[in-house]
């Protein structure tokens, strides 16, 4: 097994009695099969169930990877109106297990896939699952920055200017060949940046159903996870990628691929078309409208396929997270097709 997917327990397990009030080895570190970013494992110890999230070993991208700033926005969440799990120790020595890390609660609940949840049984349970998953996405959204010691979380000025600018030059610094739509959807996106609306909120970058743990009726959301990409910005950018999936193929291998709603019976399954989610939302923010959607929405296939790159380039350098990722790299092109198709 590749360093990724193993920890030295004993290790571990000193370094947390000596640093975490109450833990006590000895521990067994087993690693979450879904993900492709920041390993994550379930740590069953003598003391309690817990989780830990590691930047993954070797060389990474500029900014990825940021595990404490996954952290910090946990720890100023814990006593607001969104649901997250607790988290316990922050560790920045690269010496313990080879990388950065951090132990957080274990929270049992559920955490689903395919959005078209098809593991539920019925559709009133399953069109309030994604009520409540739009009532989760407004209350991130409406976090009092000042009062959750968030303010200084982001940099100012135009997001959607500095997240272009960002991920383009992540999708260089990982290209592997030339891909021509990525290419014009770049250009495109510089071209037409909307102005700046003041608009400012905590936004999660990767809000999407897999990184939501339902409780165990699925009533409500008990923890949003993977707060990876965190920062200040337009909430719309939220949003729009939530909703690609409205916009993507059905898939029955979720894990593999980003599975979407497209050729399903959405009314008869009980789930939202996107008009109706999006309004949802709207209801929850108490606005009106979204000006933009469609750059909302290319801008939101295009920074997933920069990240579908990069995860392609970790696995050539052999540090990626799931042993699928080199295969990710083969949805580049057919996200940044998707974004042109918006836009035309």
């Amino acid at each position: 097994m590749s360093s990724v997917d193993t920890l030295d327990e004993a290790k571990l397990a000193a370094y947390l009695e000596a640093h975490v009030p109450g833990f006590k080895g000895p521990l067994q570190a087993s690693k979450f099969s879904g993900g492709q970013s920041n390993p994550t494992f379930l740590i069953d110890a003598d003391s309690s169930t817990y989780v830990l999230r590691r930047q993954p070993p070797g060389k990474l991208l500029k900014s990825a990877h940021a595990v404490d700033r996954e952290f910090r926005v946990l720890a100023a969440l814990r006593d607001t109106e969104v649901p997250v799990a607790g988290v316990y120790h922050l560790c920045e020595d690269p010496a313990v297990i080879g990388s950065m890390f951090y132990l957080m609660e274990f929270c049992d609940g559920h955490v689903y896939w395919n959005p078209a949840l098809g593991e539920i049984d019925d559709r009133e349970t399953r069109t309030a699952m994604y009520d409540q998953m739009a009532q989760t996405l407004a209350a991130i959204h409406s976090v009092d920055l000042e009062a959750a010691g968030l303010a200084d979380y982001g940099r100012p000025g135009n997001y959607f200017q500095r997240q272009v600018g960002r991920w383009t030059g992540q999708y260089r610094a990982s290209e592997l060949s030339k891909i021509e739509p990525m290419d014009q959807l770049i250009s495109w996106l510089e071209a037409n940046l909307p102005a700046d609306d003041g608009r400012v909120a905590l936004v999660h970058g990767d809000f999407r159903l897999d990184n939501l743990m339902y409780s165990a009726d699925n009533s409500r959301v008990i923890a949003v996870l993977d707060w990876e990409l965190s920062t200040l910005g337009h909430p719309c950018a939220d949003l729009a990628y939530q909703c690609m999936a409205m916009r993507l193929p059905a898939s029955d291998k979720p894990q593999m691929a980003p599975a979407g709603l497209v050729g399903l019976d959405l009314q008869g399954l009980g789930l939202p078309s996107e008009e109706e989610y999006v309004a949802s939302y709207c209801r929850y923010m108490g606005i009106d409208r979204i000006e933009n959607w469609n750059f909302f929405l290319a801008f939101s296939f295009f920074r997933l396929a920069a990240i579908a790159q990069g995860v392609a380039k970790r696995a050539t350098q052999g540090n990626a997270s799931n042993a699928s990722a080199l295969e990710v790299g083969d949805m580049v092109e057919p996200l940044a097709t998707m974004a042109l198709d918006v836009i035309a």
